[in-house]
């Protein structure tokens, strides 16, 4: 095939391809799946039989898989942790709308928390939680959102760290000095964003599985590399974004993609169970 490929990027490791596929195969179907199933799905995906086995072996060592020895077999079944940990991230990426949305209301939330010395090591948590969360820094103190619903997840980070004494949470307009569009850019960096999207898009794009053993591979890698946008896309208003935005491209692909892909995917690993089972 021709052209870029949608492969796990240098760096990305078996364990986090197979968390891919317990969280896409294995956890809508009865949660549990057999060593050479897992084994087979993660040679679909150039991973070599000796790393999958060391992949199956460090989840169960996190606690999210744990082994229930058949004969000569191991069937894996997710723990509780494994199936809760799964789930939040499933309806993470499934609840990612991506750049758009309803119409933005012109306000900001700001989320004023400068972090006393004493302690600092603080600063790290509160910079991390709201990052997950969407929020964009101004400087090390001051973050924003577009979003003023998550205010309420703003709060509990505050008071779970014990960072109320000296915060605020704002909901705010830009005045006449910097505009919003400014103020966007200085919370995030959009270009990289937009690097990534387009990125994305040339991989999937390319892609032209002809067989449920490509599809399976074509799906498993194509939600494998859109995980990550819920975590770095802040779902920007379509108010403040250029009309030719590659992230609305990138979610319509993936949705396709997804839908097409899926149940030939699906079929494949199933019939992997079944030769498992002997």
């Amino acid at each position: 095939m021709a052209g870029p490929t949608l492969r796990p990027r240098a760096g990305s490791s078996a364990k986090a391809l197979l968390l891919t596929v317990l969280g896409e195969l294995v956890l809508p179907q009865d949660g549990a799946a057999w060593t050479a199933t897992l084994v087979a799905a993660l040679g679909r995906l150039d991973v070599e039989e000796k790393n999958a086995r060391q992949a199956i072996a460090r989840q169960a060592d996190d606690g999210l898989l744990a082994g229930v020895r058949d004969g000569r077999r191991v069937r894996w079944h997710l723990t509780d942790a494994g199936r809760e940990l799964l789930t939040v991230g499933t309806e993470r990426i499934y609840a990612f709308s991506g750049p758009g949305g309803e119409a933005w209301e012109s306000r900001w939330l700001v989320v004023l928390c400068p972090v006393p010395e004493e302690q600092r090591a603080k600063r790290h948590h509160v910079r991390s939680r709201l990052g997950f969360a969407g929020f964009g820094f101004l400087s090390a103190g001051v973050a924003i959102s577009p979003h003023l619903e998550r205010e309420a997840f703003a709060n509990a980070v505050l008071e779970e760290l014990g960072l109320v004494d000296g915060a605020a949470v704002l909901r705010a307009e830009a005045g006449t000095l910097v505009s919003d569009i400014a103020l966007l850019h200085r919370a995030w960096d959009l270009d990289a964003l937009a690097d990534r999207y387009r990125r994305f898009v040339d991989a999937v794009e390319a892609l032209d599985p002809r067989d449920d053993a490509a599809r399976f591979a074509a799906l498993v890698t194509l939600v494998h590399e859109w995980r990550r946008f819920p975590f770095v896309d802040p779902e920007i208003p379509d108010a403040l974004l250029p009309p030719d935005w590659p992230g609305h491209r990138a979610k319509v692909l993936f949705d396709e993609r997804h839908a097409c892909w899926s149940p030939a995917a699906v079929a494949w690993f199933a019939e992997r169970e079944r030769a498992s089972r002997g």
